[in-house]
């Protein structure tokens, strides 16, 4: 897309959470001014952290919609109807809107958006905020393929962007969504083996995060399949297939498997929910 494209985009963000704040400031990082993006919220309790890298603030949704040609619906699943249908009669033919509602069907968004409103459905993860995040998107039906060029063009500085079919998307809320908080759980448990063992506990906590760190961006930027890195760190006889084989005695494998598995299915029950609520 062109850059300059992209500069004067007017950008809004209906919400003020941690997803929105992540992808803000990935966006800001790109070709966007601050002043080109506004964010809405019943409080100002949240606004703080968006004015401090100059992104404005209100309590009306339907000031922010009529000053936006993007609009990033970033609000918890059961306010998603209340919310577009307060915003409806607003939304234009300019606009594009960007769900990142977990579970929240491309389906629901067009019933409940007026008739041929481009619509997208995204879903980030937590590590936007770092722009290390993983963002998968599906585009509606009336959403062009030089909407998705555009909203990928936006969004690359907060991570890996991929669109895919819309069934991937609660399976990747499954994996990435709340796999974030898989991996700080066996961050917290390395950290804990190490203290157990007679490592201070600050040193602890701060080796096992830099040590997923490293192991994710190796995994990352090597290509090689997980299991090929993993057998290269072990040697006969060695200490780390003494450790893989306490790990696999414990379930590791299959229980991170079904809490992936978890996740997904929850994903699609907050879908249905949101589907059938009236």
């Amino acid at each position: 897309m062109d850059p300059e494209t992209d500069a004067h985009l007017r950008i809004g963000f209906i919400g003020a959470g941690n997803m929105a704040f992540g992808i803000a400031k990935g966006i800001i990082s790109g070709n966007v001014l601050p002043a080109n993006i506004k964010v809405s919220a019943p409080s100002k309790r949240n606004f703080g952290r968006f004015q401090e890298i100059g992104i404005a603030g209100t309590n009306s949704n339907v000031e922010l919609v009529c000053g936006s040609d993007i609009v990033f619906v970033a609000v918890k699943p059961h306010l998603v109807r209340e919310v577009l249908n307060g915003i409806s009669p607003y939304i234009t033919d300019r606009h594009i809107v960007v769900s990142v509602a977990a579970g929240v069907t491309l389906e629901t968004l067009q019933e409940l958006l007026p008739e041929n409103t481009s619509v997208i459905r995204l879903m980030p993860n937590l590590p936007c905020i770092v722009q290390e995040g993983a963002l998968l998107f599906t585009r509606g039906s009336c959403a062009k393929p030089a909407d998705g060029a555009l909203l990928r063009s936006l969004l690359q500085h907060c991570g890996l962007v991929e669109e895919g079919p819309e069934a991937w998307l609660d399976i990747h809320t499954g994996l990435s969504g709340s796999g974030v908080a898989f991996v700080y759980l066996f961050a917290e448990a390395l950290a804990e083996g190490a203290i157990k063992m007679g490592m201070p506990s600050s040193l602890a906590h701060t080796i096992a995060s830099q040590t997923v760190l490293g192991a994710g961006r190796v995994l990352r930027d090597s290509g090689k399949h997980p299991a090929q890195l993993r057998s290269e760190v072990c040697t006969p006889g060695g200490t780390t297939i003494y450790g893989l084989h306490t790990l696999e005695q414990g379930g590791v494998r299959a229980s991170t498997m079904s809490a992936v598995e978890s996740a997904t299915e929850r994903a699609r029950q907050l879908g249905q929910k949101s589907t059938t609520r009236k």
